[in-house]
C-alpha cells in the first residue's frame, strides 16, 4: 500500500469509528504533514481520495469538512471496479456469482453494446454488506473486446483480468442514474425488508481507444446508499 493509500485509510477509519466526528474539520495540510511524515503532495492525493469517496468536503478558507458517513458512498464520477471500491470500505463485504453465461449477443444488448453480431457475456453478481444482499450488479460484456472470459474473473475483478491479463486499458464511462420499481426476482435476490424501489445507475464503459466494451446495471436498495458527485462551477 502507498503512503497516500495508507494516510486515506487511517483518516477513513478515524472517521468511520467517529473518532474524528462528522461536521467536524481535519487538520491542516501542513499539520497532517507533521501528523504522517509525509510531503504535501502525498497529504493531498490522500485528501483526493477521501474528497472523491464522499468522506470529506473542501470548503474554501476553511479545510476538510468530515461528511456524514451512516451511508456508504458511491462516487458516481469514477471508474472503478467493486473490488477497488471494497478496499475503501470498512463493511464486510461479499461476491456472489449468481449467473454467468455466453451467448449470441441480443437485439437489445446489440443497441446497448453498439454490436452488429458476435457473442456477448452476461455476468450477473450479488453483493453483500454486512450480511446484507444490497446490491445486484449485471454486465454485459463484448466477447470479441474481452475474450476469455471466466467465473473466476468473475468472481474476483473483470477489470483487473482486462486490464492485468490482456493488457487493456479502462478508460472512461457514460453513466445515467434512475430510479424503479423492483421486480419479483429482484426481491428474492436481495434483502430489500420493507423497500420496493432500487436505485440502478446505468453505465457504458469504453476502453482508451474508446472502444465501447461493457454496459452495466448497477442496482442497489435505496436506504443503504448515497451516490457522490463533486461538480466544479466553471462560468
Amino acid at each position: 500500500m502507498s503512503k497516500y493509500q495508507s494516510i486515506f485509510q487511517h483518516i477513513r477509519g478515524e472517521i468511520l469509528n467517529g473518532t474524528i466526528p462528522a461536521n467536524t474539520y481535519l487538520p491542516s495540510e501542513s499539520e497532517l504533514q507533521q501528523q504522517f511524515g509525509a510531503s504535501r503532495d502525498t497529504v493531498r492525493k490522500a485528501l483526493s481520495l477521501l474528497l472523491q469517496n464522499g468522506y470529506i468536503q473542501k470548503e474554501k478558507g476553511k479545510g476538510s469538512l468530515v461528511l456524514d458517513t451512516d451511508k456508504i458512498s458511491f462516487p458516481v464520477s469514477g471508474v472503478m471496479s467493486f473490488k477497488e471500491l471494497k478496499e475503501t470500505m470498512h463493511e464486510q463485504v461479499i461476491t456472489h456469482v449468481h449467473r454467468f453465461e455466453k451467448y449470441p449477443v441480443t437485439p437489445r444488448m446489440k443497441k446497448e453494446l453498439g454490436m452488429d453480431s458476435g457473442d456477448m457475456y452476461e455476468v450477473m453478481r450479488i453483493r453483500e454488506i454486512d450480511g446484507e444482499k444490497v446490491i445486484l450488479d449485471i454486465d454485459y460484456l463484448n466477447a470479441q473486446v474481452i475474450p476469455g472470459l471466466t467465473i473466476e474473473h468473475a468472481q474476483d475483478s473483470l477489470y483487473e483480468y482486462i486490464e492485468g491479463t490482456l493488457g487493456l486499458k479502462v478508460s472512461f464511462a457514460k453513466k445515467e442514474i434512475v430510479v424503479f420499481p423492483a421486480t419479483e426476482e429482484e426481491k428474492k435476490l436481495l434483502d430489500m425488508h420493507e423497500y420496493d424501489l432500487l436505485v440502478c445507475v446505468k453505465s457504458y464503459t469504453y476502453l482508451e481507444d474508446a472502444t465501447l466494451f461493457q454496459y452495466t446495471e448497477s442496482k442497489h436498495r435505496p436506504d443503504k446508499f448515497r451516490f457522490v458527485e463533486f461538480a466544479r462551477r466553471t462560468v
